[in-house]
């Protein structure tokens, strides 16, 4: 289903992989390394197609996309960057993460400078709102990022902090993305409105299902290893939901695996039987189902009927379909 939602848009897709290396250029050999390196770990690339689709779904007359999607990964690609560094993760994309390839220090410095690079590209766009757009989802993702930095390991994290980590760390680049596509594209305020909530919704629903794959996953779908997010101490929903809903004795099982030093692989089919056995992950997948529903509301509600929309629904399908 992937290669069908990138069709109507596969042109502008290499455009902006072209676009992505001419921009990853430096002086400097180590930033160039580690930028090629993230480029040929590939990656599924939803937030930069989704630019694409919401901008030629409107009837975009420039080229104007193509940056703007470059603007997007670049953000997603520094924050995952920053992200293995402060979760110390080993494994993405089925690849050594560039903190165990080469040390945190060049992760985190080359984190910033695509970071950097993205403003430069917004910048040439020249469009204030862009902007500002893009200036404050970034700031709420660093505030997610914090905030999941201070739930960290604690068993009582609620429901609710757990969505406004996810929305401030995931779903507002997806919300960005989408709303972005509809400014160049000049549309009217309430496709743009609409596109603006499909994404959100669409992220919310994309990071569900990420969360519960790391509990019913393998690593080789994956591409990382299954149940990083419990031997990092996240308390995502099928945890929580698991910490609500089990026994005294199972809820004893979580709290000594969230509090563990190091994670045995004993300790997490312990777990992840648990969050199956509690309804967990049937839990998370029900809310992304509804998430997913939602999104596509928006868009047979407002967008008229296109090769770029049935895209976007397909975009819809496979983020809670996915098995990475």
């Amino acid at each position: 289903m992937y290669q069908k939602i990138r069709e109507p848009v596969e042109n502008d897709f290499h455009e902006v992989n072209k676009f992505i290396v001419e921009q990853l250029h430096s002086e400097v050999s180590l930033v160039e390394s580690i930028g090629h390196y993230i480029v040929e770990a590939g990656g599924k690339r939803m937030r930069p197609i989704l630019v694409l689709l919401a901008a030629r779904g409107n009837g975009i007359e420039n080229d104007l996309h193509i940056p703007m999607a470059a603007v997007i990964e670049f953000i997603h690609t520094a924050t995952l960057l920053h992200d293995d560094v402060v979760d110390m993760s080993e494994l993405r994309r089925g690849r050594p993460t560039v903190n165990s390839e080469w040390n945190n220090p060049s992760s985190v410095l080359v984190g910033d400078f695509i970071y950097s690079r993205a403003f430069q590209v917004l910048v040439q766009i020249a469009d204030m709102r862009i902007m500002e757009i893009i200036a404050n989802t970034t700031n709420r993702i660093a505030e997610g990022e914090v905030l999941q930095l201070i739930e960290k390991s604690n068993p009582q994290t609620s429901e609710e902090n757990y969505m406004r980590v996810i929305t401030n760390k995931t779903a507002i680049l997806f919300q960005a993305a989408a709303q972005c596509g509809a400014i160049l594209s000049k549309s009217d305020s309430e496709i743009e409105e609409a596109l603006r909530s499909f994404g959100m919704q669409l992220g919310l629903a994309y990071q569900l299902i990420d969360d519960v794959l790391d509990y019913s996953g393998t690593a080789d779908e994956l591409g990382k290893n299954v149940g990083d997010d419990l031997s990092e101490g996240k308390s995502t929903l099928p945890l929580i939901y698991a910490s609500k809903n089990g026994s005294t004795a199972q809820r004893k099982v979580i709290l000594e695996s969230l509090n563990a030093k190091k994670l045995t692989k004993g300790m997490l089919d312990n777990v992840i039987e648990i969050v199956q056995d509690c309804g967990g992950i049937d839990y998370t997948k029900t809310l992304a189902e509804g998430r997913a529903e939602s999104a596509t509301n928006y868009l047979l509600q407002n967008l008229p009927k296109s090769e770029y929309r049935d895209s976007l629904e397909k975009m819809v399908k496979f983020s809670i379909n996915r098995t990475n």
